[in-house]
């Protein structure tokens, strides 16, 4: 052991992570989450307008932290926040938030500060900050930019919105395929503009077309004179970059993939998504679908009120335009109704087991299409499925409903009626619950936006007119 190790002693190897401990331990729960405690003590420290306190408080967060913490904050608290730790506002904190705090946030700074930390950030991470300015603002950031940087994300922003070009990133390893193992790894220990994180080697011809791939644990387990054409992987998973990124999610989750190159129109590498961004994509995709079943838009808590006020509004209003064909319905009947007062207190349970069942087959079809489960190969299949599977949950439900009609009534032809109506109304919820979305899917619409509207109509309107219709027929409502 030298002088100098004497001399300046290190710490030892567990005295930092049991310090970086002790710091998350003051401000993370047991689940990862920021405590309470710890959030009322910044915003007291903001209300104060005590910067410096602020600065101590956050400075030891991760930057994912970091980003937690602003999202929990209001309106004008992110903004007197990131005043108080600008020093802090790295480009992984902007890479880490949440869409409208960092769009709130990037509206707020100048133009060469967001040019400087898009400068830093990924590709993909850069043009997600970028997109959403406006026409004006995105100009201004891209020219305070340097030319390389400027011209990757115009070239991104030129692809459409939710791709695969979007979501790329341009940093990435190829090189020729006539060269060996030991002239990439002397490439890779010299190269001085390599990516900084990367898995694979993707190697292209001469023409910058992807034919094979190594990763990284073969490059270096293979001899140095061996040539990379013996040692690649020639099946690969090419993603074109027009290719929409929950298309692309499904790819990564079907192969199991860490890395994949995304190719142009002519076959060319042009750069490569990893698996740390189709996370975020799943996430986002998995919750989409749910979300707009109920019209309730993002379903971002961070989402400005008076953009969820007007999509949730829109979709209350076209509910109760089929509210009121429902009611058309019923008004048809409303004869039988004031002469038998008993199937105004019934029928609405038709109408909503139906709508119930509805709503659970909906459910299942539209993530089988959305994961590529249900195709045009087993669609008939699916039909008959969901039809067996509403015709017996339509009698267990006919016969339980029909039982106590009967019972509670006393009355079994109603019990007969009400129970024939139950097996009906699912026939026609299964019905529609499958060929709903499917035919929107292959109109090209998304079925999540619009089948449960079509759906819960369907269900209501059949179930109104199959219960009170059987009433007059039977000879109930005289």
């Amino acid at each position: 052991m030298n002088s100098e190790t004497l001399d300046d002693p290190v710490p030892a190897p567990e005295a930092l992570p049991a310090a970086e401990e002790a710091r998350e331990h003051e401000s993370l729960d047991k689940d990862n989450r920021l405590k309470p405690d710890f959030v009322r003590k910044v915003r007291e420290a903001l209300d104060a307008g005590e910067a410096d306190t602020v600065y101590a408080l956050v400075e030891p967060l991760h930057p994912a932290d970091v980003a937690d913490l602003f999202e929990l904050m209001d309106h004008d608290e992110r903004l007197a926040l990131a005043a108080a730790i600008t020093d802090l506002m790295g480009s992984e904190v902007f890479a880490e938030l949440n869409d409208h705090v960092r769009e709130l946030l990037v509206e707020e700074l100048p133009a060469e500060a967001v040019a400087e930390i898009a400068e830093q950030l990924e590709t993909d991470d850069a043009v997600a900050m970028i997109e959403d300015l406006d026409e004006d603002d995105q100009q201004a950031v891209l020219a305070e930019m340097e030319p390389e940087d400027r011209a990757a994300i115009e070239s991104a922003l030129a692809y459409p919105e939710k791709s695969a070009g979007r979501l790329m990133s341009r940093d990435f390893v190829a090189v020729p395929e006539h060269m060996r193992v030991g002239d990439l790894i002397d490439y890779l220990r010299e190269g001085k503009r390599l990516a900084t994180e990367f898995w694979e080697v993707f190697i292209v011809d001469a023409r910058h077309r992807p034919v094979g791939t190594c990763l990284l644990s073969w490059i270096l387990r293979a001899p140095r004179q061996v040539a990379l054409t013996d040692v690649m992987k020639r099946d690969q998973t090419l993603i074109p970059v027009t290719m929409d990124q929950e298309e692309v999610a499904l790819r990564f989750q079907k192969y199991a993939l860490i890395s994949a190159a995304v190719v142009d129109e002519a076959g060319r590498l042009v750069g490569q998504i990893t698996v740390d961004d189709v996370v975020h994509i799943i996430q986002e995709e998995a919750g989409e679908d749910v979300l707009l079943l109920s019209g309730a838009g993002d379903g971002d808590i961070n989402e400005p009120i008076a953009l969820t006020i007007r999509t949730r509004l829109t979709w209350l209003v076209v509910n109760l335009a089929t509210a009121m064909v429902a009611a058309s319905v019923v008004g048809l009947f409303q004869g039988a109704i004031a002469r038998f007062a008993l199937l105004a207190v019934l029928m609405p349970i038709v109408s909503g087991m139906g709508g119930n069942a509805g709503t659970q087959t909906l459910a299942v079809v539209v993530r089988a299409l959305a994961t590529n489960q249900l195709t045009d190969s087993n669609t008939w299949r699916m039909i008959l499925r969901e039809l067996s599977i509403a015709l017996a949950n339509g009698f267990a439900l006919g016969v339980l409903i029909g039982t106590g009609v009967t019972i509670v009534f006393g009355n079994p032809l109603l019990g007969v009626v009400i129970a024939s109506a139950m097996v009906i109304n699912n026939l026609v919820a299964g019905l529609a619950g499958i060929l709903v979305p499917v035919t929107l899917h292959r109109l090209r619409i998304d079925p999540a936006v619009s089948s449960a509207v079509f759906v819960t109509m369907a269900t209501d309107v059949m179930g109104f007119f199959s219960f009170l219709g059987l009433a007059v027929l039977s000879g109930l409502a005289r």
